[in-house]
């Protein structure tokens, strides 16, 4: 395929309503596994720590891939979502789950959505995926619509 410089309206809320739908999965899942555990909460809790980052950081690269043909060019190289975005699925798959450098993008963690620095275990939950699915989302809107 070659590089996209437009998406459509449609194909990025269509976009958004898989995350979206994900991330009410998720949200039923919890709610179930609390009403059905009332003794050990601890165990449940347990449970969800594990779970919790293996499925936001995969999100993380579905994230991507429903967008991986976008043109470089719009996106730029400033630090913005998309590139914290792209170095993370990096880190994530060839990296161990460790955010790396990445000398083509000048992505400052300070400015960045979830502040990672390069060496931080890249562990999200639910509050951090949200918080980056929706900056990745607007910036995706404003370049690419």
């Amino acid at each position: 395929m070659l590089c996209v410089n437009n998406y459509s309206k449609q194909y990025i809320d269509e976009c958004r309503s898989r995350i979206d739908l994900q991330l009410s999965t998720y949200k039923k899942l919890l709610e179930t596994a609390r009403n059905k555990i009332e003794k050990d909460e601890r165990v449940l809790n347990a449970a969800i720590e594990s779970f919790e980052p293996l499925f936001f950081n995969n999100l993380v690269l579905l994230l991507d891939a429903l967008f991986v043909h976008r043109t470089r060019a719009r996106e730029k190289k400033d630090g913005n979502p998309l590139n914290e975005v792209r170095i993370m699925c990096r880190s994530i798959m060839e990296n161990n789950n460790r955010m790396c450098a990445d000398n083509t993008i000048k992505l400052n963690p300070a400015k960045s959505v979830l502040k990672y620095k390069v060496g931080d275990e890249i562990k999200l939950n639910e509050e951090g995926f949200s918080r980056l699915s929706n900056s990745f989302f607007s910036e995706i809107e404003n370049k690419y619509l």
